[in-house]
């Protein structure tokens, strides 16, 4: 029992994670129709940032300010209007090769101008563990849920609770509708990228400590996020959220009592099942789109 819930935690805090960067996968999709195969990459290059303002001086929690605020502007604004305003005009294929190429782009650049050696990462909390009913439970898996726990209330309260949120909802359903309205349609799109970067540094930011810095990272958290949020319902970030956690658990809990060396395979099972038993996701409404 003692282990099944340290397992269950730490799937957890893992699975929070992933549901973090799933998040802004979908968000981006809703009201951009945008899939971002660089999402990975997204989560990966902010602890770079980080550890780059650290090497010239700047303490942690300024180097997390400077990473944030690069992060804002390139991730968020840059990315929106430098590579998916031109390339959405031509169609999603088009768009979606442009992603996978600024991915192999941001995985080589970091290896090639920092290292391509794993790089230690600061912890947001001291490293200790806690006994709970003898399991043996990281401070560092508490802090990734309670993260994300304020990550993702904070996130419902800009979208139902504010005028902003409400108009990017109202962008994401119908932008037509929500242009005649008066929406400023293009700013909320626009908000919808830069969000996605922030929860890009906060998923960056909980990850690194665990697995270390590598230009690697993007590769894993990305397929995980990706499918995370197909599980979930990929027109949902409650589907996202739901998504993420299953993966994580399920990965936790298949690697200790099943096969440690299968571990990848188990969630790429349920996806299957899940695309032939309810193609929208779990959580996911049916989208009816003409071509």
């Amino acid at each position: 029992m003692a282990s099944f819930i340290q397992l269950l935690v730490s799937g957890l805090a893992t699975g929070a994670i992933y549901a973090i960067i799933a998040i802004g996968f979908t968000l981006v999709w809703q009201t951009s129709q945008t899939i971002n195969f660089a999402q990975g990459e997204f989560v990966m290059l902010p602890a770079f940032f980080v550890l780059a303002a650290m090497n010239i001086g700047a303490p942690f929690w300024l180097a997390i300010l400077i990473a944030l605020a690069l992060s804002i502007a390139i991730l968020g604004v840059l990315f929106k209007k430098v590579l998916v305003d031109p390339m959405i005009q031509y169609g999603l294929l088009p768009l979606v090769i442009s992603t996978l190429a600024l991915s192999l782009f941001m995985k080589e650049m970091v290896k090639d101008f920092y290292s391509s050696q794993a790089q230690p990462f600061p912890t947001l909390v001291p490293a200790h563990d806690i006994h709970f009913f003898g399991a043996v439970i990281s401070t560092q898996s508490l802090l990734v849920l309670a993260v994300a726990v304020v990550t993702v209330v904070g996130l419902h309260v800009l979208l139902n609770k504010t005028r902003v949120g409400r108009q990017m909802q109202a962008t994401a359903q119908n932008p037509t509708l929500a242009r005649i309205l008066g929406i400023p349609v293009q700013r909320m799109v626009l908000y919808t990228f830069v969000t996605n970067a922030v929860l890009a540094v906060i998923a960056s930011l909980l990850i690194s400590p665990i697995y270390l810095a590598k230009f690697t990272n993007g590769e894993t958290l990305g397929i995980a996020a990706f499918v995370a949020a197909i599980i979930g319902g990929f027109n949902q970030v409650r589907g996202a959220i739901v998504g993420g956690l299953i993966l994580g658990v399920l990965d936790n809990l298949s690697a200790a009592y099943i096969s440690a060396q299968y571990r990848g395979a188990f969630p790429l099972i349920v996806l299957v099942i899940v695309i032939l038993l309810r193609p929208q996701g779990l959580l996911g409404r049916v989208e009816e789109r003409t071509v």
